[in-house]
């Protein structure tokens, strides 16, 4: 006997499907972002899950490993997810040779690819500050070996490089004064930033604004708004961490010769969970750094001294790992909890994550939807889920000098069209600091991607579901 449509659960999901998908659009991919793909924890979904999700369910195109584990390679085949493997530091020896190079290839890349879209191998993890002195004399040979390996074997397309943490430079403040530290400026990164070029390679960096703030430049470091720091060489006023420390490097490279080498992101992240006391680290932090971080290296703005630029980036990291050793924080740098539920929002999920709770509640029948089709019997109908319009405005008792500050930093972001609140414009009048921040900042969030945190602006913003357009003055929402 055939099911009664509104008895069983699949055909009644399969209705509601269409209609859900109605109203969270998955939308097309419209950026690149990258993820670090760490294993340190004895909770996490075998690979080939993790593949699947990741393609299926969020816009990450680009997972970085920190090692050559065959069955990881192995999972991502056909996804089209570009890869990133690590080489084991112990390797840079025997990489340094062409025989030791080949071998290396003959083992870890050619039983994966093309199959496995390995993009680039990294080198070693952040050589220089192990101090070891024969890993870090055998870098640069790596790098041209491991490269001619792959050439010889046919595999031009995948890239070598390997990522460096800030302390690669001695100076960094402001970011006019950056520079690599004596000794490796001349013997290794010359000839490793003229294998770059070269090879048209990355040069890849790990910046961390989380392991340089302080309490008085928290806000400077999560992207939120604050009086900036003035480089009195450049005469550029820095309101942000990251773009500050992408600019050291920079001018470290120029100082060489060699500015015109692209620069990745191999890491940068911000935890959601510390130990008592520690300023700055929750989930609301987490969100609000990665969410920026996100559209700051996507935007195509680039940074002040290098204008124009996207940079291929991977944030830190997917999971949060509870077998890494340290503080609480280093166990929670994650996007993701082992079951894929997301620790924050950050934009990357296919609909977003309320799409997929209500899919998941759903599903599993936890959530009682009514239907009008008229094969069922009892109740009214009742609407599928709907995403109502919202604006961010300013908070009732926030200084004049605390909005006029929302006003700069929001109208300094590329993209985000303040026009109507300069003179003759729609919105100039009331011609108050709250009118204009109420019209700026709404416009900064519908332009950064709505999320909640991109109406923080320092705890001075609020969301509201009134449209505070009035007469000509019309809100995006």
């Amino acid at each position: 006997m055939a099911k009664s449509l509104c008895n069983s659960p699949t055909p009644l999901f399969a209705l509601i499907l269409p209609m859900l998908l109605l109203n969270y659009p998955l939308s097309s991919n419209s950026f690149s972002i990258g993820v670090n793909y760490g294993a340190l924890a004895d909770n996490l979904p075998p690979p080939a899950q993790v593949a699947a999700f990741l393609k299926d369910r969020t816009f990450i195109d680009r997972v970085k490993l920190f090692d050559s584990n065959p069955d990881m390679i192995r999972a991502f085949a056909g996804t089209g997810i570009a890869l990133i493997i690590t080489a084991a530091n112990s390797d840079i020896p025997s990489l340094s040779r062409l025989p030791g190079a080949t071998s290396w290839v003959a083992n870890n890349i050619s039983p994966f690819y093309p199959a496995t879209n390995i993009s680039l191998i990294a080198v070693g993890n952040e050589i220089l500050a192990t101090a070891d002195r024969n890993l870090i004399a055998h870098l640069v040979p790596a790098l041209r070996s491991l490269s001619a390996a792959l050439s010889a074997a046919g595999f031009h397309q995948i890239r070598v490089s390997t990522p460096h943490s800030l302390g690669i430079l001695s100076a960094s403040e402001p970011p006019s004064s950056g520079r690599f530290r004596r000794g490796y400026d001349r013997v290794i990164f010359a000839p490793m930033l003229d294998f770059h070029r070269k090879s048209k390679t990355p040069f890849v960096v790990n910046p961390y604004p989380y392991f340089g703030y302080s309490s008085r430049t928290l806000n400077y470091a999560l992207f939120k708004p604050n009086p900036g720091f003035f480089d009195p060489v450049t005469r550029i006023n820095y309101t942000n961490m990251f773009e500050a420390q992408m600019d050291a490097v920079f001018s470290a490279m120029s100082r060489l010769g060699y500015g015109d080498v692209q620069i990745a992101v191999g890491e940068s992240g911000w935890p959601s969970a510390g130990d008592p006391g520690q300023v700055g680290i929750n989930v609301e932090d987490a969100a609000s750094y990665n969410g920026q971080l996100i559209q700051h290296v996507t935007s195509g703005k680039g940074t002040p001294l290098m204008p124009n630029r996207t940079f291929e980036t991977y944030v830190f990291s997917l999971f949060n790992e509870d077998l890494k050793p340290g503080p609480t924080a280093e166990r929670n740098f994650g996007l993701f909890r082992p079951d894929f539920s997301p620790v924050y929002d950050v934009g990357v999920l296919r609909g977003g994550s309320q799409f997929w709770s209500l899919y998941a509640a759903l599903k599993n029948g936890n959530v009682n939807v009514m239907t009008n089709d008229k094969r069922c019997q009892g109740g009214g109908p009742t609407p599928a889920p709907t995403v109502g319009s919202k604006w961010c405005v300013a908070a009732g008792g926030a200084s004049e000098a605390a909005l006029q500050a929302n006003i700069d930093y929001a109208c300094s972001t590329a993209g985000v069209d303040c026009r109507p609140i300069q003179a003759g414009g729609p919105c100039f009048d009331p011609n108050t600091a709250q009118a204009h921040a109420n019209y700026a900042m709404n416009a900064y969030y519908q332009f950064a991607g709505r999320h909640v945190f991109n109406c923080d602006f320092g705890q001075t913003g609020v969301i509201v579901t009134k449209d505070p357009s009035y007469g000509n003055c019309k809100y995006d929402a």
